[in-house]
């Protein structure tokens, strides 16, 4: 990918840039939802993953409408959090290297603020960022927590949200063999960190997500 300045194109790569949050090479400005969505089909061929973008989008509009804070900026730091997940693997949970160091230097060069930086960073606990916004807050509270509802909703017999009550989402949440890999722990974390009880939570992400079910690859078929 490019970069371009006032006449000069400057190639960059995800290591070539620091890991400074902040530091971008042009004045701090958001980026569009249409540039923030060419990003994630650049970089995420999984559909499956990009759903999961879409599902934490909604999320944190939802969240930021009920803190009073501005959805566009929350809604992009939900769809972005991802995106380099497929491009830049981070089994080792590098802190400075691969996802989501990686994306978010990718990020930062496009002009992306600093407070959305460290969101994106802080989403991930092995960075070592500390998630000291209410933006960043609820990133993590809805990320796990989005991607469970979603799994919950697959295997009801009409693949839906619209009959997902709070009830059935902790059944699901005591039971391990379900979605493993969604990290219970960072469920209830999040709930807590967010100051939010956890059944009022998950009654608010439903609640986003149950009227975008085609987007996020449910209902029947």
């Amino acid at each position: 990918m490019t970069v371009r300045g006032e006449r000069r194109t400057v190639p960059l790569t995800p290591r070539s840039l620091p890991l400074t949050v902040g530091a971008v090479p042009f004045p701090a400005m958001t980026l569009s939802r249409d540039q923030a969505l060419a990003l994630v089909h650049e970089y995420t061929p999984s559909e499956p993953l990009r759903r999961h973008m879409y599902a934490v989008e909604l999320a944190m509009r939802a969240l930021a409408e009920r803190y009073g804070e501005n959805a566009d900026d929350w809604g992009l730091v939900g769809l972005l959090h991802d995106f380099d997940y497929e491009r830049f693997p981070n089994a080792q949970h590098s802190a400075t290297d691969e996802h989501p160091a990686a994306g978010v230097r990718i990020l930062a060069a496009r002009g992306l603020p600093a407070a959305m930086q460290r969101a994106i960073l802080g989403h991930a606990t092995y960075t070592g960022v500390p998630r000291d916004s209410l933006m960043a807050r609820a990133l993590f509270a809805a990320d796990e927590l989005s991607g469970f509802l979603v799994a919950c909703a697959m295997v009801r017999p009409n693949r839906s949200l619209a009959e997902l009550e709070v009830p059935s989402v902790r059944k699901k949440l005591k039971d391990k063999a379900f979605a493993r890999g969604v990290s219970r722990e960072d469920v209830f974390l999040g709930a807590e960190e967010l100051g939010v009880p956890l059944d009022e939570l998950i009654g608010i992400l439903i609640a986003a997500l149950r009227p975008h079910e085609r987007l996020l690859g449910l209902g029947a078929a």
